[in-house]
């Protein structure tokens, strides 16, 4: 079951990872690839700060020990929640050292203000990245200037787990959140989806908007910053294997829903193993 050593490896919470692993593989095809979806615990936007620490830890040292020296969060959740304890006090006392964890905020907030003529950004996120903070205090650090309003929409993940995102049903829940959010502020001209889960949602969140307010997705910014990382580090990128291969993980043990939205991404027919990340841990 183990994977080849020097895999890049992908981590979320669920499927909704895999909006960002297919930019990944788009702008990086030649590299191996591991992803990982702890769909049998999702969705963590409702967890405590501890829990989403632990899962996300646990399936960060499952990837290290299938040889992966580098893991990307495509979870905002876990980038708000956890990432910064893993960087400065789980690697350093732990046997990966040298490996190394990266995340989907910093990366967003670095271009975000790119987007906006107003000035005013929506952020629709789960309520843990909300309540986080972590998408204003970025954005504060590269643009000052910005106005951040920020909408919490705890329905769509489970939506989008169960397979109900393309449905009639799915727009009243869409529709409630937009309408939460513009409230806030009628200058809004930029909305990010600050959860990979999201664009699965996008055409519909694009329906119930004005055609001039922009819909940021995070796939494409996320590969151009690591793509850049890389460039940074070539010491990392040394470490990583070649062969454009890809590997799907799943910690839910009926693997047929997973390989099923999987397949929506890529080509290939996706026939993902079930892991139980916490052993060992």
């Amino acid at each position: 079951m183990k994977a080849a050593g020097g895999a890049i490896g992908v981590f979320d919470s669920g499927i909704g990872g895999l909006t960002v692993f297919r930019s990944i593989v788009e702008q990086l095809p030649g590299y191996n690839y591991l992803y990982l979806g702890d769909n049998g615990r999702a969705p963590y936007g409702n967890r405590s700060f501890n829990t989403i620490h632990q899962y996300t830890w646990e399936c960060v040292q499952w990837m290290f020990k299938q040889g992966c020296p580098l893991v990307i969060l495509a979870c905002n959740t876990a980038s708000a929640k956890a990432l910064r304890t893993i960087q400065q006090h789980d690697l350093p006392n732990s046997p990966f050292a040298d490996r190394r964890v990266l995340g989907v905020i910093r990366p967003t907030a670095e271009v975000i203000g790119d987007y906006t003529k107003s000035k005013h950004i929506g952020v629709l996120g789960t309520n843990g990245t909300v309540q986080s903070g972590s998408y204003v205090l970025e954005i504060e650090k590269f643009s000052p200037d910005i106005n951040v309003h920020q909408q919490a929409c705890p329905l769509w993940v489970p939506l989008i787990e169960n397979g109900e995102y393309n449905k009639p049903g799915a727009d009243h829940y869409v529709e409630m959140y937009l309408d939460e959010l513009m409230q806030q502020s009628p200058d809004i001209d930029t909305i990010l989806l600050a959860c990979t889960h999201y664009p699965l949602l996008q055409e519909k969140i694009k329906a119930h908007l004005p055609a001039n307010i922009k819909v940021v997705a995070q796939g494409d910014i996320v590969a151009a910053s690591l793509a850049d990382y890389l460039q940074r580090h070539p010491e990392m990128e040394q470490r990583l294997s070649r062969g454009a291969n890809k590997k799907f993980y799943t910690t839910i043990d009926d693997t047929a829903d997973f390989d099923r939205h999987a397949s929506r991404f890529f080509a290939d027919n996706v026939k993902s193993e079930y892991v139980d990340v916490r052993e060992g841990c």
